[in-house]
Formats: structure tokens, C-alpha cells, sequence
């Protein structure tokens, strides 16, 4: 199976990025949800230069065929890779049933995974979690799972058959950014072969790039760019962010330290009278 792959040699970009065989665009997802009107969801999308964008699948949407063929449509237009998701899901019954969904509605075997297990941070149900991935895997889907940035259960995912971590900044719509990058930054050492996109909290840019610099390989997004006064202008700031830091990490940034480093040489510096 081909996973997403990632760029770690000096002096490359990495802006291109390969998702199970495919080329994406970007390392910027967007979701589609939130936006004042389909047109400016749309363009904000385009603007944002986008690699692929996120839709929720809900049963209840079924039954309004007409406005949900629209939205359908409206999406395949984009042109863009779609990835379907469980959002609002509480089971692992109800996630997988809306995975199986997903596949009819969109025709595609990608899914991203969210099983919520509490109300008031959405926080994932890493035990339901891991339970409907090992199902969804073993049913050939191939499973992005929305996930804390625990490192075990990044290793039951991984046992489970998933080739994809996606940990939360911070609580879904927050925009509190990185509440762990701690823990983002452990994830990355432990498992330095397997993609890692951050995904749901961050409200600003500056919070995508802090998670690109972590050797982060992509960001998902959606209310950030949706809530905000001009949803166009904001995607394209996160684009930017996202390549900015992207290249900061590539680059080798420098390591704090306590203690001041003069940047101007000491030998050679010419004494002034009475030194």
C-alpha cells in the first residue's frame, strides 16, 4: 500500500505530497463545512490551492436528496481529491455504517475516521477509535483516523492497519492551536515514517506553521477559514503558513538555548583605546 510520503532532504520544498498513490496539490485540507455560501466555499478552496478537501457523510442528509445532490456535485467540480468523514459519529457501529456511505456516495475507499466520545471537547474515543479502524482496514478501507497525540494509541492504529496519524491540535472549532506540541513533537520521533497531519484547533496561521516546523507532513482545517471575515483571504494566509513552515523545518531551524550566542565574531574585532 502507498502511503503519504514526505520530504526530509535539505534544500527541498516538499510541497507536493502523495496520499495512497496520489499527487495532492498541497499540504493544506480543507473542510467544507461552516462557509456563508457554497460559492465562497468554493473559492476559498481554489484560493488556498487546497490538496484535497473533507466532507461529513450523515444519514439524515440522505433523505434531503435534492439539496445533497447539489452539494455533491458542487464538490466534484472542485476537481480535488475528496475525503470523506464520520463526523458526529459516537459508535463504532454508527461510524463504520457511515463509512460504508461514504463509499457509495463518493466512490472512494478514503475515509477519515472520527469517533467522538466526549461532548463538551470532542474528543476522540481512542478505544472505539481503534476498534472501527481494525474493521474499516480489514474491509479495504484505507482509514485517516482523528486521534489524540497519544503514542499508544498511534501504535494500536498502526497495529489496526492504518498507515495515516491525524492528532488534534486542540478541541475541534477551538482555534487554540498546538495545546501539546510536546506531544506532537514525541509523535514525530516515534514514528518517523509514518505521515502525520495535524488536524482540528488551530486559528491562525502562525499555528499551522508551529506544526509544519515540528516536522509535521500536513494540516486539515475547516473552521478556522470558514468562521473568519473573509474566508478566501484567511485560506491563503494558511497556505502560505503552511509552506513557510514546511521550509523552516527542511531548512534546520536552530535549537533554543538559555544562554545569549553573539552572532559577530570575537577574533579579529579591533580593540578601541583604553580597552
Amino acid at each position: 500500500m502507498t502511503t503519504l510520503s514526505r520530504s526530509s532532504q535539505p534544500g527541498q520544498e516538499g510541497r507536493l505530497v502523495i496520499v495512497y498513490g496520489q499527487e495532492l496539490a498541497s499540504r493544506l485540507l480543507l473542510g467544507t463545512a461552516l462557509y456563508p455560501s457554497p460559492s465562497v466555499m468554493a473559492q476559498s478552496i481554489r484560493v488556498g490551492k487546497a490538496g484535497a478537501v473533507t466532507a461529513s457523510i450523515r444519514r439524515e442528509s440522505v433523505g434531503k436528496a435534492q439539496t445533497s445532490r447539489r452539494f455533491w456535485d458542487q464538490l466534484l467540480e472542485l476537481r480535488l481529491p475528496i475525503l470523506p468523514n464520520t463526523a458526529g459519529c459516537q459508535t463504532v457501529k454508527e461510524a463504520v455504517t457511515t463509512a460504508h456511505m461514504a463509499r457509495e456516495i463518493f466512490n472512494t475507499i478514503w475515509i477519515k475516521l472520527e469517533v467522538i466520545g466526549e461532548q463538551d471537547t470532542l474528543q476522540p474515543d481512542v478505544f472505539g477509535l481503534v476498534e472501527a479502524a481494525r474493521i474499516l482496514n480489514e474491509e479495504g478501507f484505507q482509514v485517516f483516523p482523528y486521534t489524540t497525540e497519544d503514542l499508544v494509541v498511534a501504535e494500536r492504529l498502526l497495529s489496526a492497519g492504518c498507515r495515516v496519524l491525524m492528532p488534534w491540535g486542540a478541541p475541534i472549532g477551538s482555534a487554540r492551536g498546538l495545546n501539546n506540541a510536546y506531544g506532537l513533537r514525541t509523535l514525530r520521533a516515534h514514528f518517523p515514517d509514518i505521515p502525520i497531519i495535524v488536524d482540528a484547533g488551530l486559528g491562525v496561521p502562525s499555528h499551522a506553521s508551529q506544526a509544519m516546523e515540528l516536522g509535521c507532513d500536513g494540516i486539515l482545517l475547516n473552521t478556522a477559514v470558514a468562521k473568519a471575515v473573509d474566508p478566501p483571504q484567511m485560506a491563503l494566509a494558511f497556505s502560505k503558513a503552511v509552506e513557510a513552515g514546511r521550509l523552516a523545518f527542511l531548512s534546520g531551524a536552530l535549537e533554543p538555548r538559555d544562554m545569549a550566542h553573539p552572532s559577530s565574531p570575537i577574533v579579529g574585532r579591533p580593540l578601541l583605546a583604553g580597552q
